[in-house]
């Protein structure tokens, strides 16, 4: 066992969590800049969402080296970022009269299929390029379900590693008792 007390960062990159969090970046990024006015409040308000989503995921798996508490706080301020990105693409199809899909609809199926047998981001901005607000938007919204589902999923294994392993506390006291013992 490694006896470090602060291990290595671990790659985020690797994380389904944080790749879904990329491609929504990535799409919001792409969305904005085709239907939204630089101007307008909301372009900026989507963007930085959709930025605080991915990166609260990358300053919580940095932070877990010496905080499993502020970890899981991290990993749900990416949760509130993104349903506030999801309420702002929800808003948008509203307000616009534009159809948002129905959970049971087959485009919804189709997107989560597509969301979940790819990872990248060119994938979905070449799909993107040829498509409507209304399409982009609903398309984004799925991936935003499943970002939640994904980072849910990621804040219980973290919470069954910290049941056990303990957290750093936990870990000095022992190197402590350890080096204090091995005096006698």
């Amino acid at each position: 066992m490694d006896s470090r007390l602060v291990q290595p960062n671990r790659n985020y990159t690797s994380l389904l969590c944080y790749q879904k969090a990329l491609v929504i970046y990535d799409m919001t990024y792409h969305f904005c800049e085709r239907f939204l006015d630089k101007r307008d409040r909301t372009y900026d308000q989507m963007l930085q969402a959709a930025r605080s989503g991915k990166q609260n995921i990358v300053e919580g798996t940095v932070d877990k080296s010496s905080s499993y508490e502020m970890m899981i706080k991290l990993l749900n301020v990416s949760r509130g970022s993104h349903m506030e990105l999801l309420e702002d693409f929800y808003d948008y199809l509203r307000v616009r009269k534009l159809r948002l899909w129905e959970a049971a609809s087959k485009e919804v199926a189709a997107m989560r299929r597509l969301g979940t047998e790819h990872s990248e981001s060119d994938f979905f901005i070449s799909l993107a390029v040829t498509r409507s607000d209304e399409t982009i938007a609903n398309m984004i919204i799925v991936l935003l379900h499943q970002a939640e589902t994904l980072t849910m999923r990621y804040i219980r294994h973290i919470e069954e590693e910290f049941r056990e392993q303990g957290g750093i506390k936990e870990k000095m006291y022992a190197v402590r008792v350890n080096a204090r013992d091995a005096k006698k």
